[in-house]
């Protein structure tokens, strides 16, 4: 029980601040922008989201049934230190100047973009790390449903500017983490 309410607020925390100036999220912002909040994205993106969250806790919960503890945090670090590298490393590509008004193409792009971002990389580690993949997924999902919604109502444009900082700072602690939980364990062999 404690190690599922763990799990879930983690990855809502995680999520929600990971996905903060996400690819995401900053093309739900600017589809809402240029062709009005239409609830239908904001619907596909979440499910999207949601989806990706899924996929990445089962993974995770998957991992943690088969690895014991010290590979297990090791496995823990690995992706911490991943989703810190995504973080620093990878911007927001230029927003289409004329973008699709498919929901069917947006939900594809939407779904690879959050499938491999920081985000479902940390629910990853967190359903592994608690052996709880219901609730870090449930975490996950709704974490993804408030980054998007941020992107979607407008709530992310007034802060847009500093996003980039607030995405390395996250980068930067996320990689001292995996550094710290990962060299333990390598100490240890």
């Amino acid at each position: 029980m404690v190690a599922g309410m763990t799990g879930l607020l983690l990855a809502l925390l995680a999520t929600v601040l990971a996905g903060l100036g996400a690819r995401d999220q900053m093309l739900v912002a600017h589809l809402s922008q240029r062709q009005g909040a239409r609830p239908a994205l904001l619907l596909v993106a979440a499910v999207s989201g949601a989806c990706a969250a899924a996929i990445a806790a089962a993974g995770g919960g998957e991992m943690a049934a088969l690895l014991g503890s010290g590979a297990r945090r090791f496995l823990v670090a690995i992706a911490l230190g991943l989703a810190g590298i995504e973080l620093l490393a990878r911007r927001p590509r230029p927003l289409p100047a004329e973008p699709t008004h498919s929901l069917g193409a947006f939900a594809l792009v939407a779904f690879t973009m959050q499938l491999t971002d920081a985000a479902r990389f940390l629910v990853f580690a967190i359903a592994a790390l608690t052996s709880a993949p219901l609730a870090a997924g449930v975490g996950g999902a709704v974490g993804a449903v408030l980054a998007v919604a941020a992107g979607w109502g407008g709530l992310i444009s007034a802060y847009q500017a500093k996003l980039p900082l607030a995405r390395s700072v996250l980068g930067v602690i996320l990689i001292v983490l995996a550094l710290g939980l990962g060299a333990p364990v390598i100490a240890a062999r």
